[in-house]
């Protein structure tokens, strides 16, 4: 294909709703895109909008010392990761020539795993969860939480700025997930509080949408007010900036790292089994806006 950029390259593995929001946004911002994934819809998806597309991770190596990877399990983490150091050994790539930015939400010690192995073929990695939805990720509404190196975290810097709106160096490598962890149970709260708050004043006889625009920039607003508050008002969940059932995986991780820390979570208990029943109820698809149908079938609505 034609090359529609001369910039700096850097490869993004994933194109995901994350992984592709990402992609293009550093196209638009002067970067050259190669976008890889298995799936044949999600490259066609980003043919018109990137540099190039594949389905290989070992195309990379060798054309880019920035690669960022947002990816949807472990399996597919050490996948990449053995392909990719792989090629490395193979070409006889320069030790520390290329930098790995993992922006997945997985356990701290798969990604310490699949630092271990890129080591071994001179790739650095670092942990760099994002905080935000997907619909935040289409605006550059993301924050960066890296960790690892320092020099690496440098290296990646000006791509970080190409994506999101804040970048925090966060220290040693797997802080990244740990701030993950502790926003991301924020937002499990707040998203269902948001629901509950919004059915509530239904009840009272006021209008979700006036509700939404009245309280998401006061005292009681959070950001997941602001942005998950419109899909509940509008029954927007169709369209998803988060599945629920990509959402599990997170809770699960969250609800792990408190049991084996003993610390009590009695609000993020409470949500679980909210977000179960709109797996249950059909919502696995939809945006984790959906929970607000989940509590609209508790209050006996149809």
């Amino acid at each position: 294909m034609k090359e529609k950029n001369t910039g700096l390259p850097v490869g993004v593995i994933g194109l995901g709703i994350m992984g592709s929001a990402m992609a293009g946004n550093l196209q638009d911002a002067g970067f050259a895109v190669t976008g890889i994934d298995l799936n044949p819809a999600a490259r066609k998806k980003m043919t018109p909008k990137l540099t190039r597309v594949g389905s290989a991770p070992a195309a990379l190596v060798g054309k880019t010392s920035h690669i960022i990877s947002s990816l949807p399990s472990v399996a597919a983490l050490m996948a990449v990761s053995a392909e990719l150091a792989s090629q490395a050994v193979s070409l006889g790539l320069a030790k520390g020539s290329l930098v790995l930015a993992e922006t997945s939400t997985l356990p701290i010690e798969d990604k310490q795993a699949a630092r271990k192995l890129l080591a071994k073929a001179g790739i650095k990695m670092i942990d760099t969860p994002l905080s935000g939805t997907g619909a935040q990720a289409r605006t550059r509404d993301l924050t960066v939480y890296a960790s690892g190196e320092a020099a690496a975290i440098r290296h990646m810097g000006e791509v970080f700025k190409g994506f999101s709106r804040a970048q925090f160096s966060v220290g040693e490598f797997g802080n990244g997930m740990k701030m993950k962890l502790v926003a991301n149970l924020l937002v499990a709260i707040h998203n269902v509080s948001t629901a509950e708050a919004l059915l509530f004043g239904k009840h009272l006889g006021l209008d979700t949408q006036k509700m939404v625009d009245v309280v998401a920039d006061g005292a009681g607003g959070s950001r997941m007010f602001q942005v998950r508050g419109p899909m509940m008002a509008t029954r927007g969940w169709d369209d998803a900036t988060m599945k629920i059932e990509v959402w599990q995986k997170d809770m699960a991780i969250i609800d792990e790292a408190l049991r084996a820390l003993n610390v009590p979570a009695p609000l993020f208990s409470a949500c679980i089994p909210i977000y179960r029943a709109a797996m249950a109820q059909g919502h696995a698809l939809h945006d984790t806006a959906a929970v607000y149908a989940v509590l609209e079938k508790f209050a006996g609505e149809s």
